[in-house]
């Protein structure tokens, strides 16, 4: 690829798997035993808050057991080298992208590890239990914080931002996701209408790899490094 200084990147789930953090969505439309209504929504949280804390905060501490891989430090490095625009959009509400020290970053689906406010709409940074009586640390009201994750049904993070990314990308990279999940799905087509050159990197074809020029398939600790050792070599 010739050409190339402002980049977009986009990674799923595929690039945390190979830590060890599970995926939320299985094969059979259950998040790991509970339905996608009951742990994913404004609703189910309205419905049994206690449930929906149970849920994400065991999934908080599963996260001080496991540590970035050779895709997260790959682009950490590329972050850290790359002389032009780069922002990583992760859909993934793991921490491991900034444990391994990517700065130019946006969660656009929130992190496991932020807490948000529904009396104060503040959010914050959180460790540890949540559960349904915490407090918020801005206005002090118990009962109101909940993850800030997105849920189904609510609007992704930044998605300005990111449009904006998208506008001057001279390259949009999809890293281990399943093409499924929208409005992540469709930047790929944005990203070609504009004229970027796309790349997916995958375990296997994603739902939407037609839309790609070029598809390298295999684990993504071992691909990211790859790919990003060429880039930056020019």
């Amino acid at each position: 690829m010739t050409g190339i200084r402002n980049i977009l990147i986009l990674t799923g789930a595929g690039v945390s798997a190979e830590s060890g953090v599970a995926t939320f969505r299985g094969p059979d439309g259950l998040w790991e035993g509970h339905r996608v209504e009951d742990v994913a929504t404004p609703e189910g949280f309205a419905r049994d808050p206690e449930l929906v804390h149970a849920f994400y905060d065991a999934r908080r501490a599963r996260l001080g057991k496991v540590g970035p891989n050779a895709a997260h430090q790959a682009l950490a490095r590329l972050d850290h080298e790359w002389p032009g625009e780069l922002l990583l959009v992760t859909q993934n509400v793991d921490d491991l992208h900034e444990r391994a020290g990517s700065q130019r970053l946006l969660h656009m689906h929130g992190a496991l590890n932020n807490g948000w406010c529904l009396r104060c709409n503040e959010r914050f940074g959180w460790e540890g239990m949540m559960g349904a009586a915490a407090q918020c640390p801005s206005c002090a009201t118990y009962g109101m914080v909940r993850p800030d994750i997105v849920w189904f049904g609510e609007i992704p993070y930044g998605m300005d931002q990111i449009d904006a990314a998208l506008l001057r990308a001279d390259l949009f990279v999809s890293i281990g996701t399943s093409g499924a999940v929208y409005p992540a799905a469709g930047f790929v087509r944005t990203a070609r209408y504009r004229g970027a050159s796309t790349l997916e990197i995958n375990l296997e074809p994603s739902q939407g790899s037609i839309f790609f020029d070029e598809r390298r398939y295999g684990p993504a600790g071992t691909e990211v490094p790859a790919w990003v050792d060429e880039l930056l070599a020019g």
